[in-house]
């Protein structure tokens, strides 16, 4: 039944499925012996195959158990028959029958060649589980092979992947034959094999193609701790380090922006806001609201809301063109957040002037920065004078770049979450958005 020749084409097969020879040999003698049970024996029956390497030759071994009363000749026998093979036989002892092989006959062999294609099936399924379940929510890189209107499917290995439409970034054009990265979303066992779903969407692909691009990110010198997005359009990074010799969010913009811009690149032109993250819910939500100033914030821990007053030149800059910078920093930060301009926190009642212009209470940070505040009165003094003199006279290129220049300086730190109703949020601040130039605050990005 077995040969040379036969052993050498299972060697070649077992290269191929990249399935360890010891565990092809098994299959093949569960197979064989699955296979001879159901033509010759009863289900119930014990066999033990035997497979030499070299030669290729097949031994098979029926098992009985040596019993004073004889039921099933399939699966016992008589003490008499087993003291006839050898006389140190006696009562429960197992006893191993060479059986003759050699003409087996063609339905057998059939059955054997079928069941070992199943067992290599499942065996195939396994191994390419266990392969990818361990790179589940991380970051591969595939070849396009098919692309449909709803659905892409990716080359990365042994199988294909699927993306969805849902979960390829807005506006990104894919073509057969392209290099991919894509981020492993879900690896799901089911009874037609292994499912891998990827996506180019997911908030956390940010996070690893960081880890890709910058080392300290890589090595956790520096950690993300929070990433809001919308796919094509924005993202909020939050980065922090314990670390006070390195700044955490020069290490992620890189020498002149080149390693923030190598994600944009991967992002298909989507921008970056990266800011520091902060313990207290005061500090992390003022930066989230970057690129504008943050006057006054309030928390309330019981409906984990903050109120958050910005000056009137700066409302539309800190809910952002539809709501955008708003919602991404309440995703953020896991805050829903209020944002009131200074007039109209002041007509409401939600404080008073002397509350805004008060030194400790307008200060959305917390006593340990009390004395840099009068420093951080005078730069604010400036920046809204350059602000106003920059709406006035937009047209002058000379005006922009002072502009800016102004917002890089610290009001960089940025984070992000999000409101409950993004809907009423787009209706509600929509009037904003041509009051602003936002392009003016991608500071990343246009840095040669």
């Amino acid at each position: 039944m077995a040969s040379k020749k036969f052993m050498d084409a299972l060697n070649l097969l077992i290269e191929e499925k990249g399935i360890e020879k010891d565990v092809f040999l098994e299959m093949l003698k569960e197979s064989i012996g699955k296979a001879y049970k159901k033509n010759y024996l009863n289900p119930d029956a014990n066999v033990r195959v035997e497979i030499n390497e070299k030669t290729g030759k097949f031994r098979l071994f029926e098992l009985r158990t040596v019993v004073d009363d004889l039921d099933d000749e399939d699966i016992e026998l008589s003490l008499e028959e087993a003291q006839a093979i050898n006389p140190n036989y006696q009562i429960g002892d197992v006893v191993e029958t060479e059986a003759d092989i050699e003409h087996i006959g063609r339905l057998a062999a059939i059955q054997t060649k079928q069941l070992f294609r199943q067992k290599i099936r499942e065996t195939e399924k396994e191994t390419l589980y266990n392969e990818f379940a361990d790179k589940k929510d991380d970051i591969i890189t595939g070849i396009v092979d098919r692309v449909e209107d709803k659905f892409a499917i990716v080359n990365i290995g042994k199988t294909g992947a699927f993306l969805a439409s849902n979960q390829q970034i807005p506006g990104e054009k894919l073509n057969e034959g392209q290099h991919l990265k894509v981020y492993v979303s879900d690896v799901d066992r089911g009874t037609k094999g292994t499912h891998i779903v990827v996506s180019r969407t997911e908030p956390s692909f940010v996070k690893r193609l960081f880890e890709l691009e910058v080392p300290e990110v890589y090595d956790g010198t520096v950690e993300i701790k929070a990433v809001s997005r919308e796919p094509g359009e924005r993202s909020k990074v939050a980065v922090y380090t314990s670390n006070e010799n390195i700044d955490p969010i020069g290490s992620c913009v890189g020498p002149k922006g080149s390693r923030v811009k190598n994600v944009v690149d991967e992002l298909n032109g989507e921008m970056i806001d990266i800011i520091l993250w902060s313990s207290d819910p005061v500090v992390f939500i003022s930066n989230a609201l970057s690129p504008s100033d943050v006057k006054w914030v309030s928390i309330n821990e019981e409906n984990h809301s903050a109120l958050v007053v910005v000056p009137d030149d700066q409302l539309s800059l800190a809910i952002g063109k539809r709501g955008q910078n708003a919602r991404l920093a309440v995703r953020l930060t896991g805050w829903k957040i209020d944002i009131k301009s200074v007039s109209e926190a002041v007509e409401l009642g939600l404080i008073d002037l002397q509350t805004v212009n008060n030194t400790e209470e307008s200060s959305p940070v917390d006593a340990s920065f009390e004395e840099e505040f009068a420093q951080e009165m005078l730069d604010e003094a400036v920046e809204e004078a350059v602000v106003e003199e920059a709406v006035e006279v937009a047209e002058e290129p000379e005006i922009e770049e002072e502009v800016v220049e102004v917002e890089e300086e610290p009001t960089q730190s940025k984070k992000v979450i999000e409101y409950e109703d993004f809907e009423d949020l787009d209706d509600e601040y929509s009037k904003y958005d041509e009051e602003i130039d936002y392009d003016e605050y991608d500071e990343y990005y246009d840095k040669d």
